[in-house]
């Protein structure tokens, strides 16, 4: 395909609007087009986090639009005043639309977090697991082979760069795998029930600190920003498949 000087922001959007399935899935997040900049893009900025700083960094590599797992809205009406209003106004100033998906690029079957992750780790027999509104959020399946799950830890650390946090409250050799991105210890009982040996997710939560031990499962907390890189760079990647746009990855750990 001959690669376009610039797609019009309203084509991309719809395109992004109809891949991720952005109206039809529920979820706390104002997903979409949450600011709308220069009427062409050319160039694509992904991160996990709409934040000042990645704003201003998108703007300073020239981007005409930054796509963000973490939005700006959250449901309810926010003021635009202090760190808010400087962010909002740091993309307007910019000239820089902001397009968020959260829940959507969780669960998308190809390009989302969960399908990412079970993809590095090679799952087998995949199905869909962690019910959220009617959905499931989340990917379970099986390892190509039994593996120690220290093995497995590492495995993912290999993936994230980070160490992960390992509560080995299930068997010594796993299997049987489920994964939900970001905040999802809540899941556990879930896995459980589900015959999961191992539950990988982003953060634990101090009332949960106890279930991997007593409904038998393991949990490997691999980090909540360093399980959701993966979304955004493999929409990225997509759009310059489709488009012929540059991208580039803006990278700010949280450390959590």
């Amino acid at each position: 395909m001959t690669t376009p000087a610039s797609v019009p922001l309203t084509d991309l959007v719809g395109w992004l609007d109809t891949t991720l399935n952005t109206r039809a899935i529920p979820d706390i997040s104002n997903n979409g087009l949450q600011i709308e900049g220069r009427s062409d893009v050319r160039r694509i900025a992904v991160a996990v986090d709409a934040t000042l700083n990645t704003i201003q960094d998108a703007a300073d590599a020239g981007a005409d639009l930054l796509i963000t797992h973490h939005g700006l809205f959250w449901g309810q009406p926010m003021m635009l005043t202090g760190p808010h209003k400087r962010r909002v106004q740091a993309a307007l100033d910019a000239g820089l639309s902001l397009y968020t998906s959260h829940i959507p690029l969780d669960l998308h079957p190809e390009l989302g977090n969960n399908a990412m992750i079970a993809s590095a780790l090679s799952l087998q027999n995949r199905s869909g697991f962690g019910d959220y509104k009617g959905l499931k959020i989340g990917v379970q399946g099986t390892l190509p082979f039994p593996m120690s799950l220290q093995d497995l830890a590492d495995r993912i650390q290999k993936l994230t760069g980070e160490i992960c946090l390992v509560h080995g409250g299930g068997p010594g050799e796993v299997h049987r795998v489920g994964i939900i991105s970001g905040s999802a210890s809540d899941h556990i009982p879930q896995a459980a029930r589900e015959g999961l040996d191992t539950f990988i997710t982003g953060e634990p939560k101090h009332q949960a600190f106890s279930d991997p031990f007593e409904y038998g499962v393991n949990a490997i907390y691999a980090g909540h920003y360093d399980t959701e890189v993966f979304g955004v760079r493999a929409l990225a990647a997509r759009i310059e498949e489709t488009f012929g746009l540059p991208w580039q990855f803006l990278h700010h750990p949280s450390g959590l």
